[in-house]
């Protein structure tokens, strides 16, 4: 997601209470599962689980945990996760696209439909929004611990940044999607802590939904669908009132 909307994600998730932690740990656990059986268990050789692991500690991931899901891709009886992008419209023609690990393309699908169906929106075919959107790489860094603007921002465009976004509590520093892990690595190097990094579909153009019936439904859509375990990413142009950003 982007905007206010991300950083509020992020909040969400690090602030969440022990029963949808565990929602979010099973979430990151496939990331790492996924990672380790495509490229193996060291993250030193293997960058998709480098990312997953990083993603799983900036969410409080436990260590145990993350060993765990390590080893687990390892054993022969394990599942084998597909990786699944669904594109659709929400209520009002907001366009939304999902990331989704499955082990069980049918009934993520299925479930994923009969969402979006229920919201007043409805699941596309491949490509039916993804040109209104774009991929970008993101990086947010936590604005209270690096409080010059300045800095930030000269510092970011040395590592190769595109493009910082400057709000009331974060930062995001946009790259293109083949400069993201550089970047970061600048970054880090530079000693800042990431809050959270990831290539995302930025939208070119946002929605607003201006009937108060229409919100609702997307909140609930967007709710719906952070809930169901198969769905690990959700994008979306929806131009969200203030009021829902804070």
């Amino acid at each position: 997601m982007s905007g206010h909307s991300k950083w509020n994600n992020i909040k969400r998730r690090k602030g969440a209470q022990d029963a949808a932690k565990g929602q979010i740990f099973t979430k990151l656990g496939k990331e790492i599962q996924m990672a380790v059986k495509h490229g193996g268990p060291d993250p030193s050789t293997n960058r998709a689980l480098e990312d997953a692991i990083r993603k799983a500690k900036s969410n409080n991931m436990p260590n145990d945990s993350i060993n765990r899901s390590i080893s687990k891709a390892s054993s022969s009886d394990s599942a084998d996760f597909d990786e699944m992008i669904y594109e659709g419209y929400g209520p009002g023609g907001v366009a939304v696209i999902l990331r989704s690990l499955t082990d069980n393309r049918n009934r993520t699908a299925g479930e994923v439909r009969h969402l979006f169906d229920k919201s007043g929106g409805n699941l596309g075919e491949s490509g039916s929004v993804g040109f209104m959107f774009e991929r970008k790489g993101s990086i947010i860094l936590d604005k209270d611990r690096y409080p010059d603007d300045e800095t930030v921002m000269l510092e970011a465009l040395d590592a190769g940044a595109e493009d910082i976004t400057i709000q009331d509590n974060y930062y995001e520093v946009v790259t293109a999607p083949n400069e993201f892990h550089q970047v970061l690595n600048a970054l880090q190097e530079m000693g800042y802590a990431i809050e959270d990094g990831s290539v995302d579909y930025k939208p070119l153009t946002m929605t607003k939904l201006e009937d108060p019936e229409d919100q609702e439904k997307m909140e609930k859509l967007l709710e719906n669908l952070e809930d169901f375990e198969d769905v690990n990413d959700i994008w979306h142009n929806w131009d969200m009132p203030e009021d829902d950003e804070d």
